[in-house]
């Protein structure tokens, strides 16, 4: 009987990723994230990042961030040529110059654009390594859609991107079924060991500082995992400033951000659910244990044009943007009549710069110490700005994040790659973290109505 023929197992050939500028102002390291494939820029790129490098934007920041490594990287080679990049299992790199076609032509179907140029470089690629994959990378979803119409490959940069936004992590959970007497336990002493409750509940898998509504058939109550007892302890209703909550989730905000254990807590929803107004007013309840309150946002001006075109100083042209911000703490201010002691405490914490309201832009480099930082609209973010941000942490300092993130208002993220989607599926379960998704609307009725109908 013949020997059967072995054949050896062909590799897959390498990939070639051409990198758009969307991607390198979203993550400056992004041309190490490829794995063992290689990485082509259009010299287009580079012009484009050159009108990037100015600035105080995180864009800025990350096309600056990105020219500085790859002149360390290509200091005296021909970056014309492949050249490999640092590390284990990595790729090479080169620069495409030659935005001319002599097949279908980008320019000539869609118009003269640095983006058509763009994609000549990748059809010129493909041309050139006609064995190979060659993928055109962008955070621009019309530029991917142009370039399949073109026959060329086109994705997202997927890197930071998590796979299901319908599953992210909500923060809470609801058991049904609770023992009735394990539940009054709970109010007469606080505290229930989690063993004996895992004991009564063998299904029951509980997750640091997540928080829990416990129903039996005749009463209901709320709770969180306290990971550091190893207990599950009872969260009381409690007004903070004048402000009540209204249902499960804001109760279970307020404790997150109350409980000094934690110092990350983010809180998603819809408009109206409250987010912001309770992290404020919950900072304000500690106002006592903290230096500062700071409260900032995103800058993300009306239809992405730069606020250089706005009248006035640097402070005129960002105070519309943190205008909301103000409307909140306006909001808790009308909870008390302007002869009582915490109203003239807000007027006094505003006027002694207790209270700040700043762009982020202004952080980058500080080291934030003994103070809350409440960033306000951060589904805006990038994973890497969110990173940076909570890097600016000092001792002692507390961090919350809000946003809606399917709300997004810049060009380039999604529900899937913002920073805060990033935020909450990255660190999720850690003792220092807790987040809340807060579903019900809580400002207005007609408010209510437009999130449900419209």
């Amino acid at each position: 009987m013949p020997a059967k023929k072995t054949t050896a197992r062909k590799s897959k050939p390498r990939k070639i990723f051409v990198l758009d500028t969307s991607v390198i102002l979203f993550d400056h390291n992004s041309i190490n994230c490829f794995e063992e494939h290689d990485v082509v820029l259009p010299i287009s790129v580079l012009e484009e990042l050159d009108e990037f490098k100015k600035g105080h934007d995180s864009k800025n920041y990350e096309a600056r961030e990105f020219i500085r490594n790859l002149d360390r990287i290509t200091e005296g080679k021909d970056f014309t040529h492949w050249i490999p990049l640092e590390g284990d299992r990595k790729g090479s790199i080169k620069v495409i110059m030659d935005t001319s076609r002599t097949g279908v032509d980008a320019e000539k179907v869609l118009g003269r654009k640095m983006d058509h140029r763009i994609i000549n470089a990748a059809l010129n690629i493909a041309d050139e390594e006609p064995g190979r994959p060659t993928i055109l990378i962008t955070k621009d979803i019309n530029l991917r859609l142009k370039a399949k119409a073109l026959e060329l490959e086109s994705q997202d940069y997927l890197t930071g991107k998590i796979k299901d936004v319908d599953s992210l992590f909500k923060g809470k959970e609801t058991i049904e079924n609770f023992n009735t007497l394990t539940l009054s336990n709970l109010y007469e002493h606080k505290a229930l060991d989690i063993d004996d409750v895992i004991a009564e509940n063998p299904s029951f898998s509980p997750i640091p500082n997540c928080f829990y509504i416990l129903k039996s058939e005749t009463s209901s109550g709320l709770a969180y995992y306290n990971a550091n007892n190893k207990t599950l302890d009872h969260v009381e209703k409690r007004s903070v400033y004048g402000i009540k909550p209204r249902n499960a989730e804001q109760a279970f905000a307020l404790h997150a951000i109350l409980n000094p254990d934690i110092k990350l807590v983010s809180l998603t929803g819809v408009a109206g659910t409250g987010k912001t107004l309770i992290a404020l007013a919950a900072s304000l309840e500690q106002r006592r244990d903290f230096k500062q309150i700071y409260l900032a946002r995103p800058i993300v001006p009306l239809s992405n044009r730069d606020l250089g075109y706005l009248p006035g100083d640097a402070k005129e042209k960002i105070n519309p943007y943190m205008q909301p911000l103000w409307d909140n703490l306006k909001f808790i201010k009308n909870n008390f009549s302007d002869r009582d002691k915490e109203y003239k405490q807000l007027e006094a914490m505003v006027e002694k710069e207790k209270i700040v309201i700043t762009p982020l832009a202004y952080i980058r480099g500080r080291s934030l110490a003994n103070i809350i930082f409440i960033v306000d609209e951060s589904q805006n973010l990038t994973p890497h700005e969110v990173k940076t941000i909570i890097t600016r942490a000092g001792e002692g300092a507390k961090f919350i994040f809000t946003g809606d993130v399917r709300q997004i208002d810049t060009p380039y993220l999604d529900e899937q790659s913002n920073g805060l989607s990033y935020l909450v599926d990255k660190v999720k379960g850690h003792h220092m973290y807790a987040h809340i998704t807060l579903e019900k609307g809580e400002r207005s009725a007609l408010a209510n109505l437009a999130n449900d109908l419209l």
